[in-house]
């Protein structure tokens, strides 16, 4: 069974933002009832510490004052003090019943009945009729010595009562911030937990679309797009997948038609080579200098225009299909030597001078890929290099990478044109020495072959006159595929 959760972006928000908050209001009401249950137990405890103390103090009061009227009741025999020990009785028992009513404590009422039968003895001695005897007086003011220890024991109790009270409260409160601190630590920990997990859903699908952009806009058109989320993100990924398909197919009829086109124009540029050949060995007869020039000029040119024919079927294939690196290991100083050998009529009849510091590096890289990479360069180079000019190619080790560096003293790259140089099918400013403008593939193809190998291709000022290229390649190669379309 799926697990329910909203359908829209909107929703996810809402119910994450709902969820992180349920704990906390939960929270914050707990807390607010634990601390109100701590505010009225010590409201309670003071109010009825405060009672205490003050009907307890009442009782010394009124126990002297029931002394002092009998004392002198026993001196002047006046009936009318009898009136003041009656008031002061009444004041007394008063003052019992609000202790009583304080609470059902089973001590404290010991104490109370302590002083109530002290107080019956005195009360049946004064009211006894016709007047009490003197002896009867002295016995029961030896009585009010007992009620007086028995307000002193009320009021220890008391006194011990409230210590434990505060006691208590202070354990209490230690009790409540323990349980606040635990219950903040594990509200913290769920709330961390769901701003996660709700993270995970918002940015899973925002991720997918994300890779999903970046992987239309580097090409790569082979892999379809599916983004599971919410249901606006859905909708995206799917508008996505409808523009990669459109892509694709652009991309399809473009290849096909490079292909078509590539193939198209080999075989009469065959039949021209086969004619320029014949020529240059006389088969129609021998040529004089002139027409020796002139058929030269034929060939070399139908050579160049095979290499940027090549130069598009490479292209193609490379994106048309799902390449590979076939990596191998080899010397680089060996694979530069074939290069040069490739364009050695060329060197030769432009006069280009050379001059290389190679070091004898061993690399693991896909060979055939390399080598269009350097044949691409040196052609560059000898398309902009001007007669009687120096091409550069160095290369050396760098932190594991290869540095390789081939530059010539040409005019150099514009600066406006930096930017859209390595893109396929521009081809910039017509080239010196009246060498036919390229397609403007050979450089495109070098940068997919760069990337290919996890390296990059920089374009270098101050070093060399005119064009300088650096290229860094990892010593080994990454064996990850490359995609594109």
């Amino acid at each position: 069974m799926r697990l329910l959760r909203p359908r829209s972006l909107t929703g996810l928000m809402l119910t994450g933002f709902a969820l992180v908050a349920i704990p906390l209001l939960f929270a914050v009401f707990n807390s607010a009832a634990k601390v109100r249950n701590l505010s009225d137990d010590s409201a309670a405890l003071v109010r009825s510490g405060v009672e205490t103390t003050h009907y307890t103090q009442q009782l010394f009061q009124q126990i002297a004052a029931m002394e002092r009227s009998v004392r002198l009741y026993q001196v002047l025999n006046d009936p009318g003090l009898l009136n003041v020990y009656l008031d002061a009785r009444n004041r007394f028992n008063e003052t019992l019943e609000a202790l009583n009513r304080l609470s059902n404590d089973e001590t404290r009422q010991a104490h109370l009945a302590a002083l109530r039968s002290s107080h019956r003895l005195i009360d049946s001695t004064l009211m006894a009729l016709p007047a009490p005897a003197p002896e009867a007086l002295t016995a029961a003011l030896g009585a009010f010595n007992e009620m007086s220890t028995a307000a002193g024991n009320l009021s220890m109790y008391t006194g011990t009562q409230i210590d434990t009270g505060l006691s208590r409260l202070q354990a209490a409160t230690e009790d409540t911030q323990k349980y606040l601190f635990w219950q903040s630590a594990g509200l913290i920990l769920i709330t961390a937990l769901l701003v996660a997990l709700f993270t995970s859903l918002l940015m899973s699908p925002l991720r997918q679309i994300d890779q999903a952009i970046n992987q239309l806009g580097k090409g790569t058109f082979s892999k379809a797009i599916l983004v599971r989320g919410p249901s606006d993100m859905v909708s995206l990924g799917q508008q996505l997948e409808w523009l990669r398909i459109r892509l694709l197919e652009h991309a399809q009829e473009r290849n096909r038609f490079l292909r078509h086109m590539s193939h198209e124009l080999k075989t009469p540029l065959a039949n021209i080579r086969e004619g320029t050949e014949l020529l240059m060995d006389g088969a129609v007869g021998e040529l004089d200098s002139n027409q020796r020039e002139v058929t030269t000029i034929l060939r070399d040119n139908s050579i160049k225009l095979q290499h940027l024919i090549e130069n598009l079927l490479s292209f193609s294939a490379w994106q048309a299909r799902h390449t590979g690196l076939e990596l191998s290991e080899f010397r680089l100083r060996p694979l530069i030597k074939s290069t040069l050998e490739t364009h050695q009529l060329t060197l030769l009849a432009q006069r280009v001078h050379l001059e290389l510091k190679v070091e004898d590096i061993e690399l693991k890289a896909d060979r055939a890929k390399l080598k269009l990479i350097l044949d691409n360069l040196l052609s560059n180079a000898l398309k902009y290099s001007p007669r009687g000019g120096t091409i550069y190619i160095h290369a050396r080790v760098e932190m594991q990478n290869l540095v390789l560096d081939i530059g010539d003293t040409g005019a150099g790259i514009p600066t406006d044109e930096r930017a859209a140089i390595f893109e396929a099918f521009y081809s910039g400013k017509a080239p010196q020495s009246g060498h036919l403008k390229g397609t403007g593939i050979g450089l495109s193809v070098v940068s997919e072959f760069v990337q290919a190998h996890g390296g990059s291709i920089d374009i270098v000022d101050g070093v060399f006159k005119g064009a300088h290229f650096r290229v860094r390649l990892p010593l080994i190669a990454a064996t990850e595929s490359v995609e594109t379309a």
